[in-house]
């Protein structure tokens, strides 16, 4: 995996207002979720704003994330919340 300074594209999973998981890849995964937070992005997440990003990884290039992007959709809520739990992103505690 490499760095996200030199990934050309982005896996990343959003955990939606209803709980439901959105996997889709980007060049900067913060930005894309404030763009489905507008409403701008994918017509699933729309509905189910607002979006929460829990998870990303780099890849080496837009093919590969799409690669990727493909692989994550296919696997079952269960691992991806296990993906998501073992690597995923972590709340910072309040100070």
């Amino acid at each position: 995996m490499q760095s996200l300074q030199l990934a050309r594209a982005i896996v990343y999973i959003v955990r939606c207002a209803d709980g439901t998981l959105y996997t889709g890849y980007a060049r900067d995964p913060q930005k894309r979720a404030d763009v489905h937070n507008n409403g701008r992005g994918a017509r699933y997440t729309a509905g189910r704003r607002p979006v929460r990003l829990v998870y990303f990884e780099a890849c080496g290039s837009a093919g590969e994330a799409l690669r990727r992007e493909c692989q994550v959709k296919r696997w079952s809520r269960m691992r991806k919340e296990a993906l998501i739990a073992a690597r995923g992103l972590r709340p910072h505690a309040a100070s």
